[in-house]
């Protein structure tokens, strides 16, 4: 049974979802002025990550996730660049897509945009209006918070402390609009004003508040109550609360089974160690593209799901190479059980243990140990996904698992039929559970993780022409072992200390040169 943890309730309880075998889920998507953050970015990981897991576990999973095309932020934005808030949108729109694909992150099934569903959020503010917890003033329409006896509930918000959950501001930008009949009121339909984007309504020109999207789109894609409803964690109050308030005074209904979080994210100070909030004035703030630019994107992710998701992420550079390194040993297992699956001595079921060139007897790896320990990898990676997609437990499974297969395959050369499909079944392991975290370690274990430094040794020391990095080494290791034959140390020792200085590491054993990669 998977166990989550409900913001609402403010405790893990056991997730049930309304149709056996199927979930919906809706995680609150971004406003498109601006290229994303890594805070951001460290939201859709992980509801990308949960998404995964759920589909792994044997759910049919229904993702939908909206765009916000039209808000102040945009119109703003256009302003300045005298340009359309609709030109704006598109541009941003597009390349949130390319960010989230760089960054690993699965498409939605389904992405509403804002400007599509006008008609839709026209007609659920004409529901409330019509039950009473909505009214309309000089061209705007605003919710009756008090008329919700709920509300509060999600943020645990005392509705007579809370601020007001709207996000307009007047045109000279110093306050909150002073139509609503309540402080804590917010607008489900904004009057239009001059130069910005505007559509027809009951209550004249305008354009929808940022709450009613969210409440209209996930009605209408997954009806109510859908199962998982999640965002940042600074969307529990106003968005949220307000969501939730709206929808089920207009339906009658519970909105979403179970609310879910993602914790926020903070920046390491790389000359004090203290952590800080992203911003622009401390001149830390970093977009995901550039991120990317410098890091692997399976290295980001690797750091974001060291931390649980519901926990507050440090983000720096020796946070980031520190799971770099650690992505690198889990990609070196599955380069180490390759290269064993490839080159190891086949050998009959009822053959002797055969010799090495040294008259050795080569190392036999243990079929039945290597067996047991790749059942208790799958049974303890579940249990702790389990339990509120605990994702560092899980990955410290896979650590711990990669730590005995070290062990176990460091000296076997020989491989009976079941010996070859228990490292198989290792091997199988580590990719799949890594691919459930949303990390592929087979295309790394094929040496997509090599620096590119590499190539221009191939070139000087193996006349390689080409830029595979990959391939520059197989050229490396080829040129050595023939250095080696003709007892050209000097050539054969260049290309060892040339390897090792940008981190890889040479083993000879009798099926020929095994190499792996630190970084």
């Amino acid at each position: 049974m998977i166990k989550l943890y409900d913001t609402r309730l403010r405790q893990k309880v056991d997730f049930e979802p309304i149709k056996p075998g199927k979930v919906a889920m809706y995680v609150c998507g971004p406003t498109v002025y601006n290229r994303i953050h890594i805070g951001n970015a460290r939201t859709f990981i992980s509801f990308d990550m949960i998404r995964r897991y759920l589909s792994w576990r044997g759910f049919e999973v229904t993702f939908v996730q909206n765009v916000t095309d039209v808000d102040d932020k945009i119109i703003k934005r256009a302003g300045e660049e005298d340009r359309t808030a609709a030109e704006v949108a598109e541009e941003y729109t597009r390349l949130f897509i390319e960010d989230m694909r760089a960054a690993g992150v699965q498409d939605p099934d389904i992405r509403p945009k804002a400007t599509e569903e006008i008609d839709t959020m026209i007609a659920l503010i004409e529901r409330l209006i019509e039950r009473g917890h909505a009214y309309a003033a000089e061209g705007d329409v605003y919710f009756d918070v008090r008329s919700y006896p709920g509300y509060g509930q999600l943020s645990g918000r005392d509705v007579d402390e809370a601020e007001s959950g709207h996000r307009e501001l007047r045109a000279d930008g110093q306050g909150l609009e002073d139509r609503k009949r309540d402080e804590l009121d917010f607008a489900l339909w904004k009057a239009a004003k001059p130069g910005e984007p505007a559509w027809a309504s009951p209550w004249g020109e305008g354009r929808p508040g940022w709450h009613i999207e969210c409440s209209a789109m996930s009605e209408k894609y997954l009806g109510l109550p859908f199962d998982i409803h999640g965002g940042g964690a600074d969307l529990v109050f106003p968005h949220h609360e307000n969501e939730r308030a709206q929808s089920e005074c207009a339906c009658d209904s519970t909105f979403a089974n179970y609310w879910m979080h993602s914790g926020m994210l903070q920046i390491a100070n790389a000359e004090t160690g203290e952590t800080e909030k992203m911003s622009k004035s401390l001149n830390n703030f970093l977009l995901l593209h550039e991120v990317l630019e410098q890091v692997r994107p399976a290295a980001l992710r690797m750091l974001m799901l060291q931390s649980h998701y519901r926990s507050p992420l440090v983000f720096g550079e020796q946070r980031v190479n520190e799971a770099d390194a650690a992505l690198t040993r889990i990609e070196n297992a599955v380069r180490a059980l390759d290269w064993l699956l490839e080159t190891g001595t086949p050998r009959g079921e009822a053959a002797l243990v055969p010799e090495t060139a040294e008259g050795e007897l080569a190392a036999v790896l243990d079929a039945a140990a290597l067996t047991d320990r790749v059942a208790v990898l799958r049974a303890n990676f579940t249990e702790a996904m389990d339990d509120d997609f605990n994702a560092p437990a899980a990955l410290g499974e896979i650590f711990s698992f990669v730590s005995d297969v070290n062990a176990l395959v460091a000296d076997a050369t020989a491989l009976a039929a079941e010996e070859a499909a228990a490292g198989r079944a290792a091997r199988d392991a580590i990719v799949e559970l890594m691919d459930v975290l949303g990390i592929d370690v087979a295309a790394a274990g094929a040496g997509a993780a090599y620096p590119v430094e590499v190539v221009a040794l191939a070139a000087d020391l193996a006349g390689y022409e080409g830029d595979d990095p990959e391939i520059a080494v197989a050229h490396l290791l080829e040129a050595r072992a023939t250095a080696r034959a003709e007892k050209r140390w000097a050539v054969a020792d260049g290309v060892r200390d040339g390897l090792a200085a940008l981190g890889f590491t040479i083993e000879d054993t009798p099926q020929g040169a095994r190499v792996t990669y630190e970084g």
